[in-house]
């Protein structure tokens, strides 16, 4: 989910701006929080037992990101930049990812078959392959190529759900929202937020997860856990009075991990409770620690290449960790392991959706976004 990476110059003669580091190094600790919290899924039962119970509520940090960032990067740059330069600024930082988390996805599909997707061994190759080309160009799957069973829009790499939403919200920004005045941009963040609480306790699962199917009820909830966060983000972004915060790294990323990792709220007689919970944390909580975070410095060396590798990482590893998850989530499935006897297996899957994360940034992605902006950017 990486519109929330610094967004790249559209050409040398724009100027380049820093990075807030500790927010590179927030998406990190929010991106490997959300692969825990999967690995964990694999043995709950429902959203009452799962451990590390609000981890999806990353997404929608994420978003929230995403908006401060977009802000900070554009929003005084729109009289040099067309609007062509920004979709392909966007396209350049964010495609290539996507296509290599269908291309992962589909790799790994046949050694996902278990109890839990029996079908999955009768699925034929060229679905699965016109299934990934279709998901390659981000647009949704119609329900009936469906070939897990969960509903998803892409069904060879769930979380690309969210970057359908992120291109929607670059499209809302860059078509008309950019050149809201910053009370109109205000309205619209209140109207969406009221939606958004409305929508968290009222929910019947009393919480804000999904998003990730083609259907009205889950479109609903996709715009409604896109629009607040990534739309108040830029109006923080245009509004805060940054101070200075020490200890800004350490103080919100454990903020942010408390608020992922809280217990469930309510329990099942009182569902409304933790919708409740989710709402006030987008609202309230993620906006507090992006601005403790944006208003913090990073000193020390070691500090400094923390937050850049979380950084750096932490696109790719949203983005191609999922079909690892599959993976395991099969496996729990056909042997049923305890935690405790899944212990090892769950340790490798991690290390292994970080080890291809850090060998996709390196060996793909940086060398291939390099090539783009030198043939698709760069000032002839």
């Amino acid at each position: 989910m990486q519109t929330q990476l610094l967004a790249e110059p559209t050409a040398p003669t724009l100027s380049t701006k820093p990075h807030y580091a500790i927010l590179d190094g927030l998406r990190g600790v929010a991106a490997l929080t959300v692969v825990a919290f999967h690995l964990f899924e694999a043995h709950a039962t429902s959203h009452l037992d799962q451990r590390i119970n609000h981890g999806y509520l990353a997404v929608d940090f994420f978003f929230l990101l995403s908006g401060f960032v977009i802000g900070y990067a554009y929003d005084d740059r729109w009289q040099q930049m067309t609007l062509k330069e920004f979709f392909k600024v966007r396209l350049i930082r964010l495609q290539p990812l996507v296509v290599l988390g269908m291309v992962v996805g589909a790799a790994l599909y046949y050694f996902q078959d278990s109890p839990l997707w029996p079908g999955i061994s009768e699925v034929p190759g060229w679905l699965v392959l016109v299934v990934m080309l279709i998901g390659c160009t981000l647009l949704p799957v119609p329900l009936s190529m469906d070939i897990r069973g969960w509903h998803e829009m892409h069904p060879l790499n769930g979380p690309g759900w969210s970057l359908f939403y992120e291109y929607i919200a670059n499209l809302l920004y860059a078509l008309g929202v950019r050149k809201f005045s910053n009370a109109a941009l205000a309205v619209l963040v209140a109207l969406t937020g009221a939606a958004l609480i409305h929508f968290a306790v009222t929910s019947p699962a009393g919480d804000v997860i999904g998003g990730w199917s083609l259907d009205a009820e889950q479109l609903r909830v996709g715009f409604t856990r896109m629009l607040f966060p990534f739309f108040g983000g830029l109006l923080l972004c245009r509004v805060a009075r940054l101070g200075r915060v020490k200890y800004a790294f350490g103080l919100c990323s454990l903020l942010l991990l408390l608020v992922l990792a809280f217990p469930r709220v309510g329990g099942a007689d009182h569902l409304w409770q933790n919708g409740l919970y989710d709402s006030l944390s987008i609202i309230l909580v993620f906006p507090l620690i992006v601005w403790l975070g944006a208003s913090g410095q990073v000193t020390g060396r070691v500090p400094a290449r923390v937050c850049k590798f979380f950084g750096d990482i932490s696109y790719p590893l949203y983005i191609t960790h999922y079909p690892f998850i599959y993976t395991y989530t099969g496996w729990v499935s056909t042997h049923k392991p305890s935690w405790q006897q899944a212990l090892p297996v769950a340790v490798l899957t991690f290390v292994a959706a970080v080890g291809l994360a850090y060998a996709a940034l390196k060996l793909y992605d940086e060398p291939v976004r390099r090539w783009l902006r030198q043939r698709f950017l760069t000032a002839r």
